[in-house]
């Protein structure tokens, strides 16, 4: 009779702990705007140091499971790194990995700016501006650089009005009271063409009360709405049959208390009929010139005609009210003046553009 067969299975010994480097050694072009994150499997980091080629360490943390690093502050561009990373696993014994790296140097950095400005409050048309100082060639990383978070959330999306300038806006007005923050994210990110952010900005804003101007050239009335409600209907004169003032939807973006009008800013010599005109409580709607200003000349046509080189003619009380009352996005709706569409691009005429365009992105 045979006897049963009996078997035993060892115990696998425990595996040696597996470490990840971000980087092979002697990487070269690498990103500085990109975290370096070293990771543990089968055990956890014990210790990373990451230094500079000129000494200077790289401060950063292991997470609290022990299976990350990660740096606390950017690299440099063009630079030296080096990094070790020791890690241990359940067989107890310590394993360290090293790699040497360098960043890439960037054939030129890219200044951003903004409009708003950090800390401000705007009025529900203000679409989020960004200007860069060098042309962009890949706009998608760009954007993604862009972070733009709202409370309460809001969609939005991204257009270029040319390879240096991108605004970000709304389907629709913003609603009053929004908090809009931006985390313009640029530095050590790839723009194309050799060109890098140069540093990184955060911007916060609020969207105030929703204040639209609705003109109507043909009554030649400007009736105010502030939260939807109507404030304030005043007289206007627009622009006269040779200077007919566009149609469309304008932002309000700056105020000037006094200034001179002057045609020849924008190509009309005095002597073809410009002028140069002193006025009071000039609030801008348009690059191209057009602001509702103080006009007591024509206070006997407001209300009646269309005799203005443009601008929104008012009388000195009603211009200084709207002066007063105007915050940067603030909205101006112009109908009925007998005008062109106003330009997109002209001020800021982004809610020209319709919102499949917009979503398009004008890359």
């Amino acid at each position: 009779m045979q006897a049963n067969a009996s078997s035993t299975s060892a115990t696998p010994p425990p595996p040696p702990v597996t470490l990840t480097l971000p980087t092979a050694e002697g990487a070269t072009g690498v990103a500085p705007g990109l975290p370096v994150i070293a990771t543990a499997a089968d055990g956890k980091l014990t210790e990373v140091a990451l230094t500079a080629s000129d000494g200077v360490v790289i401060p950063g943390q292991i997470s609290p499971d022990g299976l990350q690093w990660a740096n606390s502050v950017p690299l440099a561009y063009d630079k030296g790194y080096s990094l070790s990373v020791t890690g241990q696993g359940s067989d107890g014994k310590p394993v360290t990995k090293v790699s040497s790296f360098t960043t890439v140097k960037p054939r030129t950095l890219t200044y951003l700016e903004s409009n708003p400005q950090d800390g401000t409050t705007v009025g529900v048309g203000q679409p989020l501006a960004f200007y860069f100082d060098e042309p962009i060639v890949d706009k998608l990383s760009a954007e993604a650089a862009i972070q733009i978070t709202t409370e309460p959330k809001v969609e939005g999306a991204f257009y270029w009005f040319n390879d240096k300038e991108v605004h970000w806006r709304p389907q629709a007005f913003w609603a009053a009271g929004t908090k809009v923050t931006i985390n313009a994210k640029i530095y050590g990110k790839s723009m194309g063409n050799g060109v890098y952010g140069q540093e990184d900005r955060t911007i916060t804003t609020t969207i105030g009360d929703a204040v639209v101007h609705e003109a109507d050239g043909g009554t030649h009335q400007v009736v105010t709405k502030v939260n939807g409600q109507v404030v304030r209907t005043v007289p206007t004169s627009m622009g006269n049959a040779a200077n007919t003032t566009p149609v469309g939807t304008y932002v309000l973006t700056e105020k000037r208390d006094h200034m001179i009008m002057d045609s020849t800013t924008y190509g009309l010599a005095l002597d073809a009929g410009g002028y140069k005109t002193p006025v009071d409580w000039a609030t801008r709607m348009s690059n191209s010139g057009i602001f509702v200003h103080s006009a007591p000349w024509s206070v006997g046509d407001q209300g009646v005609r269309n005799v203005s080189h443009g601008c929104l003619n008012m009388s000195p009380e009603d211009a200084k009210w709207f002066f007063d009352n105007a915050k940067p996005g603030d909205v101006v709706i112009v109908t009925n003046s007998g005008g062109p569409p106003l330009e997109s691009w002209d001020g800021f005429g982004d809610w020209q553009v319709a919102w499949p365009e917009w979503v398009a992105g004008n890359r």
